[in-house]
C-alpha cells in the first residue's frame, strides 16, 4: 500500500491536534497510522517524561479516531526523541499506509517509498551492549525489510529503532539471575544500546562484516551504519524497528535517501541527503530551491572524541555544567536548521556506531510527485 508522511508541529508537552487534523481532513484514516517519528521537548536524558506524554497524547488520538483496540495501538511504533536544545521545534512525522493509486505518484517500475515495520526478540539486560544484541536486532531488521517489500540494502535509506537501556531495576535483575551487564551508569548505557544497535543494523545491510566481537562494541569508531537512528528508553525491552527506503510497485508519492554528515557543521552532507531521495538541486543550493518538497530530514550527531572540529579545538566534552549531548543537539539542530529553512528537523544524540566519529547518518525524505 502507498505510504503517506507528514510532519505535523507539537504545541505543547501532550499535543497531538497535528494528528487529530490530518485525520479529521481526511489526509488518511487513524486506522493508516503505522508509525510516528519525533522530538520532544524534555532534556532528552533517562527520565525524560515527555516522550511518555506524546506517545499517549498521540496513541489516544489513534484511539478516538479509530477501530483498532488499544492492545493493537500500542504496537504501533512510535520513536519519540526528547531534547529541542537550540532552536529544534518539538514535531512529530507521521507515516500511514493508505488505499490507492495515489494521485500523481510515479508509476511503472518506479522505486518510492516504502515502509516496514519489526519487533525484535526480547533484548535482556546482559545483551545490551554486546553481541547477542547485534544478531537480535540485525534479525529484526531483516524482517522489517521483508514487509517493506525491498530485496536490495541498497534501497534501504533510514532505520530508525528504539531499544532499552539500562536501569537500576533492570540492572538488579540481570545481577540476580547471575548475570552482568556491560554498564552500570545508566545515561551512558543509552549510547551503549544505540551503538549496539546500530551495528546490527550494520551488519543486517552488509555495512560491516559480520558480527563484531565484544571489545570492538563501544571502542572501534570505524565500525558504523550510514543509516541507522538508534534511540532508546525505558517504554519496552525489544527493538521496535522502522526500515525506511524504496521500492518498486510501491506507489508512493514519497521517495527517501540518505547520506552522512563528515562533521557536525557538514551542510553538503544534508544536500546529499536529500539529492540522494531524487530532489534535482543546483550546485550549490539554497533552502528557498526545495519548494516545499521536503518533508524532513533526520539525523544523529556525537560530540567528537578527538575534541576538534576541521582543526580547531572543541569544549564539549570538557564541559561540566552543559552535558556534551545537550551541545552538540543544539548544535546540529542550528546547522540542519539553517540548510532547509525550517526549524523542525529531527535530530537526535547518542550516535555512537551512527556515522563517522564526529558526524553522523542523514536521511530525508521529499514528495516526487
Amino acid at each position: 500500500m502507498p505510504v503517506e508522511v507528514h510532519k505535523v508541529e507539537i504545541t505543547s508537552v501532550s499535543d497531538a491536534s497535528g494528528l487529530a487534523d490530518l485525520i479529521e481532513s481526511g489526509v488518511f484514516a487513524a486506522d493508516e497510522v503505522i508509525a510516528v517519528i519525533g522530538k520532544t521537548e524534555g532534556n532528552g536524558g533517562v527520565n525524560d517524561f515527555t516522550r511518555i506524554l506524546a506517545d499517549q497524547s498521540f496513541r489516544g488520538v489513534l484511539d478516538e479516531h479509530g477501530s483498532r483496540s488499544m492492545a493493537e495501538i500500542e504496537e504501533i511504533p512510535m520513536a519519540w526523541s526528547g531534547g529541542c536544545d537550540g532552536v529544534i521545534t518539538p514535531h512529530a512525522t507521521v507515516f500511514a499506509e493508505v488505499s490507492g493509486p495515489v494521485d500523481g505518484a510515479p508509476g511503472g517500475d518506479a522505486k518510492t517509498l516504502s515502509v516496514g515495520i519489526a519487533m525484535s526478540e526480547e533484548l535482556l539486560p546482559e545483551d545490551i551492549g554486546r553481541p547477542a544484541m547485534v544478531e537480535k536486532v540485525a534479525r529484526g531488521v531483516e524482517k522489517a525489510m521483508a514487509e517493506a517489500g525491498i530485496t536490495d540494502v541498497a534501497d534501504v535509506h533510514y532505520v530508525q529503532t528504539k531499544t532499552p537501556l539500562l536501569v537500576l531495576e533492570t540492572i538488579q535483575d540481570a545481577h540476580s539471575r547471575g548475570e552482568t551487564v556491560y554498564t552500570e551508569d545508566t545515561l551512558f548505557s543509552m549510547d551503549i544500546s544505540n551503538g549496539t544497535t546500530a551495528l546490527g543494523i550494520a551488519h543486517a545491510l552488509g555495512e560491516i562484516d559480520g558480527v563484531p566481537a565484544a571489545d570492538a562494541i563501544g571502542h572501534d569508531t570505524d565500525l558504523f551504519s550510514a543509516v541507522a537512528s538508534c534511540s532508546s528508553g525505558v517504554e519496552l525491552d525489544r527493538a521496535q524497528i522502522v526500515v525506511v527506503g524504496n521500492a518498486v510497485g510501491a506507489g508512493s508519492r514519497f521517495r527517501a535517501g540518505h547520506a552522512v554528515m563528515r562533521d557536525a557543521i557538514d551542510q553538503d552532507g544534508i544536500w546529499d541527503a536529500i539529492r540522494s531521495a531524487g530532489l534535482d538541486l543546483p550546485e550549490r543550493p539554497h533552502h528557498t530551491d526545495l519548494d516545499g518538497r521536503l518533508v524532513n530530514v533526520f539525523m544523529k550527531c556525537e560530540a567528537d572524541t578527538r575534541g576538534t572540529l576541521r582543526g580547531r579545538r572543541q569544549l564539549p566534552l570538557d564541559d561540566s555544567d552543559v552535558h556534551h549531548h545537550r551541545q552538540i543537539k543544539g548544535a546540529v539542530g542550528g546547522v540542519a536548521a539553517a540548510t532547509i529553512g525550517d526549524s523542525a528537523v529531527f535530530v537526535s544524540v547518542a550516535a555512537l556506531h551512527q556515522g563517522p566519529q564526529g558526524g553522523g547518518p542523514v536521511a530525508a525524505i521529499v514528495r516526487v510527485d
